[in-house]
């Protein structure tokens, strides 16, 4: 049975926020819909099965890059995965990074508020003093550029 959905109804089924979705749209991650007589664009199953994997990815934190390399492996089924355990292993490996980062960055936080305790006037907040004459410690390393914080488009 074909599924003829507008792209509000299949960003509904697949859970994905709209904002997300003209995202990925522009990127091409989602194949040419059909086009109603009116011009309405048309999408099927493909579509919605392609959009939930998209959402899956950037749900783990992965790079629209990333996701594009995934959707080749994922479009040529006669061919082994093996691209796909490299690129898996390597955002496993910035992920790695990044919760070190962040334990870097929780440990200089912790030790800024143990400057103030308890709560003083301004004049006297140790917080307020440690940030305005200390130098925050960098990682040696920067992550890989794709590494963001929580933040999801």
């Amino acid at each position: 049975m074909a599924v003829h959905l507008r792209i509000g109804e299949l960003a509904r089924r697949a859970q994905c926020p709209a904002r997300r979705r003209s995202v990925i749209t522009s990127e091409g991650l989602l194949p040419e819909p059909t086009r109603t007589a009116g011009n309405y664009r048309l999408y099927g199953r493909q579509h919605l099965e392609r959009l939930a994997f998209v959402r899956n990815c950037r749900a783990l934190d992965m790079t629209l890059d990333e996701i594009r390399q995934l959707l080749r492996v994922r479009d040529t089924p006669q061919e082994n995965c093996e691209a796909a355990h490299r690129l898996l292993d390597e955002h496993i490996a910035h992920v790695a990074t990044r919760v070190a980062e962040l334990q870097q960055l929780e440990r200089q936080l912790k030790a800024l508020r143990r400057q103030c305790s308890p709560a003083r006037e301004e004049m006297a907040c140790g917080i307020l003093d440690g940030l305005g004459r200390r130098t925050v410690a960098t990682p040696q390393k920067k992550s890989a550029p794709h590494v963001r914080g929580t933040h999801r488009v």
